[in-house]
């Protein structure tokens, strides 16, 4: 049955989504005093979406779901941020809002299903995005002291599972990566977003947000005067005892230099139907291609990315030869790095616009914001398709392909 013929009730059976547009916070340090640190993560995205919808003049009760990821669920983030924020943005009550949480991958994932619902049928007209202000509720804050994982994983993965950054440097010795490479591909990420927002790449992504005292329009993490040399003076950050005695061939190399930064940030998408973009009077701007999610060895974890990309190009049809764009998350510059290398991948054509090392990690809001990203740099270059994919903690990845049209 085609996308357009209906089944009892007048819905489409199946057909594609579309992305009518993309827009992000700017990124504010997740500390006390950080840009974006005044505002409480449900009004952070709340002035988002209110952007999305009133700069493509869409009624907002016409939307029919909003799903946002968070990761933080506690404190100022635990009473479904996706709803309130709706609310907070004053848009109509009737409209229901869910939160996604799969780790760094829950504002992708957070697309992902706001996709699938709509080549379902399911949706025309739905928004999708994700929030996290590291700053208010730090990682972490809400399982201190508590068992996260249970008897029965402690037993299966004895003597026990290890942090990201552990992870990662897990990552860098089984890739082969040392610390130089992971330091210049890191100065390579803030020069690369430097470039970006000097000459106005991002503009058309970033929408302003109203702090205690003005407005923050442009992201605060960036740093253009990063150098290898001066990364080279930062000592490892997951060298305790601890896990240099648990591990002791392990080259240590990870630090807070070439890690992702903890951000404050949120992002939103406007995904449709073909009747949806055609309701509001909105021309695509991209295509969902195909997607994949994957569990991968949860000690290693962060190496996900490389079946998750496979799956998503073989279910795409796709090669690596045919995608113009990729955004794999800075997590750790371990991570991307080791992806390229298994792959093949120009550097050129990995995180043109810089990554998480340079603009941030704000956990639930980076799915959507590399996504947003994407779509803007395809348009600016005139690329076709672009990759996105994202480690995540417990070792699963997500990845997703979208075509510009």
């Amino acid at each position: 049955m085609s996308a357009t013929q209906a089944r009892a009730g007048g819905r489409p059976f199946r057909g594609e989504a579309f992305i009518l547009d993309a827009v992000r916070s700017p990124m504010g340090k997740g500390k006390e005093g950080g840009a974006l640190s005044s505002v409480h993560p449900v009004d952070l995205l709340g002035q988002v979406l209110k952007a999305l919808v009133e700069r493509n003049d869409v009624d907002p009760g016409l939307v029919e779901d909003v799903i946002a990821g968070c990761v933080g669920l506690g404190g100022e983030q635990s009473s479904t941020p996706a709803r309130m924020a709706w609310l907070s943005a004053g848009f109509p009550a009737h409209v229901p809002g869910v939160t996604v949480e799969r780790k760094c991958g829950s504002g992708q994932q957070a697309a992902d299903f706001a996709s699938f619902a709509v080549m379902a049928g399911m949706y025309d007209v739905v928004v999708a995005g994700g929030i996290e202000s590291m700053s208010r509720v730090p990682m972490g804050s809400q399982r201190m002291g508590k068992d996260r994982f249970g008897q029965g994983v402690r037993e299966r993965y004895a003597p026990g599972l290890v942090p990201q950054g552990v992870s990662a440097e897990l990552v860098a010795d089984r890739w082969g990566i040392g610390r130089r490479e992971l330091d210049e591909f890191a100065v390579r990420s803030h020069l690369r977003a430097a470039a970006a927002a000097a000459d106005g790449s991002f503009d058309g992504e970033i929408v302003p947000i109203a702090v205690a005292d003005g407005t923050v329009g442009a992201d605060e993490t960036i740093r253009p005067h990063s150098t290898v040399e001066k990364l080279a003076e930062l000592k490892p950050a997951f060298a305790s005892p601890k896990w240099t005695e648990r591990f002791p061939d392990l080259s240590f190399q990870t630090t807070a230099g070439n890690s992702s930064q903890l951000t404050d940030g949120a992002s939103a998408m406007l995904i449709a139907s073909e009747a949806g973009a055609e309701q509001l009077g909105l021309r695509p701007r991209a295509r969902f291609v195909a997607a994949s999610v994957v569990g991968d060895d949860p000690l290693i974890m962060l190496s996900g990315p490389i079946p998750a990309t496979r799956k998503a190009l073989e279910r795409a049809g796709l090669t690596i030869e045919d995608i113009d764009h990729f955004e794999v998350n800075e997590a750790f510059a371990s991570v991307p790095l080791a992806w390229q290398k298994e792959l093949g991948v120009p550097s050129e054509r990995l995180n043109p616009r810089g990554g998480a090392i340079a603009l941030g990690h704000p956990l639930g809001a980076s799915g959507a914001r590399l996504m947003t990203t994407m779509l803007h740099t395809l348009e600016q270059t005139g690329g076709r398709f672009g990759l996105q994919t994202m480690c995540e903690g417990g070792g699963m990845a997500n990845a997703t392909v979208i075509e510009r049209l």
